[in-house]
This record gives C-alpha cells, structure tokens and sequence, in this order.
C-alpha cells in the first residue's frame, strides 16, 4: 500500500509529465517542424520557378543503332595481355577472369601461352586479351564498333543474344572454367524460407518477394551477366514453356513491383546488402569465395551456369581459328584446373540448370518486358550551374541529359532542378511523355552557369518536390540525380541534410564533370547509391545503363 507521502509525489510526477506533454503538443503546433527537418531546411532557401521553352525531341528510331555513337572507343579497355607476334587472335573476356589477383585466371593462362612459343604452320602465335564486361563486350560486337576474334562471356545467353542480332557467333567451346551464379541470403532469412517453401531456388525467391516475404536485389540485366539469367530464370518459374506468356508476364510484374533495388553495379547492391537494407541478392560463387566481408550471407546456386564458354566471333580465317582452338586446349591444362579453382572457379560442378536453352530473340524481349515492367521512378534532376560549371562542364552536362534522356521510359516522373547561389526548379515534376521530354530538352538548353555552389540547398529543394509528388502517388520510388563538380561553398552543408537524406530513403547518384569525385561519392554512399565520372567518353553509355537500370 502507498502512504498519502508517497501518493503525493507519485501526483506530481504525473502533473509535470502532463505539463511537459502539453508544452511539446503546442511548440509543435505553433512552432512547426524543429531543427533538422526537410521543411526547416527548405524554408531558409531561395527557390525560383524558372519557365523555359519547349526544346526539340529527336527519337532515334533504333536505340540500340545508337550504340556506335555512344560506346567508349576500345582504348578504354587496354589489353590486359597484349599479343607477342604478328600471328595473333584477340580475345573479349569477362573481368571476373580477365583482371588480376584471383579475377585474373585467364590472364595468367593468356601470359603462358604467349610464353610457350607455340608455332602453327611454322609462325609463332599469342592472344591479346581484354578484360571487358560481358554486357559492353556484346554491344561492341553487335554494333560493330569492335569485333574481336573471339569472346568469352560468364554465360551463354550473352552468345544467344549476339547471334540473334545477325552476328556470326560459333561455340567453340562450352566451358573454359566452371562457375554459377547464386542467390545470397541472411541465415535466418534462408531458414525462414525452407521452413515456408522446403527449399531454395528460384520460384521460392520469386513467390517470396512477390508476397513481400523477402526484400531481394539482383543487378541490371542489360549489363551484368547475373543480373540477366536472374531476370530469364524467373520469367521461368512463372511459366515453363513460354517465358513471354501473359501467365509469365502477370507473374514477373508481382514480382517486380516488388523488388526494391535493381542494383546498377554489382558494388552499389553489395553495399546495400551490407547496410542491411536487404536479405539477399544474387552473385556469382567465384566472386563471393573471394569476398570475405559477405560470407555470413549463405550462397545457394540458381539459374543457367556461367561456365565461360568461347566463341569464335565473325569469319575467322583458317590459322586464326587453330590459334583459337589452340589457346582453348592449352587453357584446359591440369595445372590450370588446378589454378582456376584456387581463384574460386570449379564449385558446385554438380550443379544443373532446371531451364533448357532459351533463344536470342526471347532474351531480348524478355530485356524490354523488364523495362516496362519496373515500378514508375520519381526522378529529379539536381544540375550545378555554378560558375565552376561554366564553360566544358555545363555543356558536357547539357549533352549528356539530352542524350541520356532517350533511355528514361515514359511511365516515369521527371523534374529539373538547377543550383548555383539559389535553387531554381525549372521543370516540376511530370510524367515523361513527349510534352515533358521537349519541357525537359528546353530547360536544360537554357541552364547558363555562373555564381556559387550551393549542392545540398538543391537536393534539399528536389527532396522535397519528390515528397510532394508521393503525396499524390505514394507508389513512386524516389530518386535524385546530381550533376556537379562536387564543390560546394553555399548553403547547406552535407552535415545539414545528411541525417534527412537517410530518414528519406532517397539514393542519390551522382555524376561529376570535372570534380571533386570523393565528394559526390560522400552524398552518393548515403542511401548506397553509385557516383559516375562524366569525364570520360562512355559518359552517355553509361547513363543508358544507369537509366536502364534505374528507370
């Protein structure tokens, strides 16, 4: 029992936490947001809404004819081994084996045999090999930018896709080292789903994610060879016999809505997993054996195998195809099985795909379902229009929106925004239809630099038209898109907003002209979104796989 003593403090206790309660109630109500807030951000900022003309639209008719245009020129990809004679074939590889340490197999074997002095009909022979993403490695060949001799992608629905294009593709050889993509998952995820489902494999991933049992990330599947037999092997699991059927569609597009991060590098979805925000993505078992930091997510292999096949590539003449067949045979040594499965090649060589082969022309159907499928984007463009902009960097920037653009899907939202000492919104978000395109086109012709750099004044400014925006549509997945040189010296701090940024949820890709690239990648590494250096001559290639990633 409580004495009246004790009652009384208990009372007061209870008043002064009423009183506490009632105070906080009203500064809220009357004082408005607190310190840190979007709103309190925003309210100290000087926002214009600028109206620009309508600029011109220019569709290319063939997207993909545009790939000459806009793929690097091959330089880009310097010869990870370079041939030693005058008789020689070049070989396309995929990096995972064509790079160095243990993504460097088939660059060790390439630098024997240009050691071993192999003669063919008298002349001795070597290889050059590039390392090249097996994605970018098909663009050239199909546009005919680059043909090599011969390619080895990670798998063989990269060889089904260039035939299908009217290339002169012929295996050589299935197989040069064993390997499989997977599907990583947290231990207590995966244990929750085998007791579910019983087992692990694609259609379980498939029905998990659509019944938003499971938040999955997989990577771009016009880029990235994993990314690719994932999209492939669920259409599979929806319908068997026919992986364009309205029954496979329906199934994809549950699936889809679902799926909260297509990932535009394999980095930017390892950062992600690693942060938490996922259960589980998808990775080839070479990569993950060498990967320490992501063991504690367990691999279970899924889809087509990516067992580097070997294609001959064009109307190879008679010696460079025994040069071919050569270096293939001197490829599958002992010693150099051995080797492969010290860099993590060779695991689960059990293992079998449900799927049989699927063609060329399904593939890339199955690319442009993908597209049209994903869950409408709320883009806004956040442009650097500073005085350091002025001159090559605002008119790079300017050519690579206008060029980029074509890759951004009409059921998306767009808005532009450009910085310099203010914030000026001059396009509001809209659908990007053939109106907002030209809107879009206008406005960024008529950006005009000078002034100083006041970055985070313009995300903050793009946050909150994207907030408005989901108001109306609370579907719409959010993202910002800021072009600079990475140097700010108005305004808002990162410190200012960083906090807000992760409360939102926004990723923020970043893409420098002449910058400051730690910088961007500082704002970028917020939500685990990617930075991109325009600096180069794939700027525009590389926002068409952003935006196909993305949008």
């Amino acid at each position: 029992m409580l004495n009246e003593s004790n009652k009384k403090v208990i009372l007061k206790i209870i008043g002064a936490a009423v009183v506490v309660f009632i105070l906080v109630y009203l500064a809220i109500i009357i004082i408005g947001p607190g310190e840190g807030s979007l709103d309190d951000v925003i309210k100290d900022i000087n926002v214009n809404t600028v109206p620009h003309p309508m600029g011109q639209v220019f569709v290319p008719p063939d997207l993909n004819g545009s790939l000459t245009e806009i793929l690097p020129e091959i330089s880009k990809y310097p010869p990870q081994v370079n041939n030693s004679t005058p008789s020689y074939i070049e070989i396309f590889s995929s990096p995972e084996k064509a790079g160095s340490g243990t993504d460097g197999w088939l660059t060790e074997v390439a630098r024997d045999f240009n050691n071993a002095s192999i003669t063919i009909d008298g002349k001795q022979v070597s290889v050059r090999l590039r390392g090249i993403p097996s994605g970018e490695g098909a663009d050239y060949i199909t546009s005919g930018k680059y043909l090599p001799d011969a390619y080895t992608p990670s798998n063989e629905l990269w060889g089904e896709m260039i035939t299908s294009k009217g290339v002169k593709a012929e295996l050589v050889r299935k197989r040069l080292a064993g390997n499989v993509a997977g599907i990583l998952l947290t231990k207590s995820k995966k244990d929750e789903l085998v007791n579910k489902y019983g087992a692990i494999n694609t259609k379980t991933i498939s029905n998990a994610v659509a019944k938003r049992e499971l938040a999955m990330g997989y990577t771009n599947p016009f880029a990235s060879s994993t990314g690719l037999n994932f999209l492939i092997s669920a259409l599979y699991t929806f319908d068997s016999s026919n992986l364009l059927s309205d029954k496979a569609k329906a199934g994809f597009e549950s699936f889809q809505t679902n799926i909260p991060l297509v990932a535009y590098t394999t980095l930017q979805m390892r950062e992600s997993a690693k942060s938490g925000v996922l259960d589980g993505f998808v990775l080839e078992y070479q990569t993950y054996v060498n990967t320490p930091d992501i063991r504690y997510y367990e691999f279970t292999p899924f889809g087509f195998r990516h067992d580097s096949p070997m294609y001959a590539i064009g109307e190879l003449s008679a010696e460079k195809m025994k040069i071919l067949n050569e270096f293939v045979e001197f490829s599958q040594q002992e010693k150099y099985h051995t080797l492969a499965k010290d860099y993590g090649f060779n695991g689960f060589n059990e293992y079998q795909s449900e799927a049989g082969p699927v063609s060329g022309d399904v593939i890339i159907q199955a690319q442009k379902l993908w597209k049209e499928k994903k869950k409408p984007i709320c883009a806004v463009f956040v442009a650097d229009v500073s005085g350091s902009m002025m001159g090559e960097p605002l008119n790079n920037l300017k050519d690579s929106l206008l060029k980029g653009q074509y890759y951004i899907g009409e059921d998306n939202m767009v808005g532009l925004v450009s910085y310099s000492n203010d914030v000026n919104i001059d396009l509001p978000i809209a659908k990007f239809d053939l109106n907002q395109r030209a809107s879009f086109a206008g406005a960024v012709n008529d950006l005009q630099a000078g002034g100083g750099t006041a970055t985070f004044d313009g995300i903050a400014v793009a946050m909150k038209m994207i907030q408005d925006q989901r108001v109306a549509d609370p579907n719409l997945r959010p993202i910002i898109f800021v072009l600079s040189d990475g140097e700010t010296n108005e305004g808002n701090s990162l410190n200012d907003i960083k906090d807000i940024v992760e409360d939102l949820g926004i990723p923020i890709y970043t893409i420098g002209y002449n910058a400051n690239i730690p910088a961007l990648q500082a704002i970028s590494s917020i939500n685990e979104a990617a930075s991109i250096n325009a600096d180069t001559d794939d700027v525009v290639y590389k926002l068409r796989n952003l935006f196909n990633a993305e949008m």
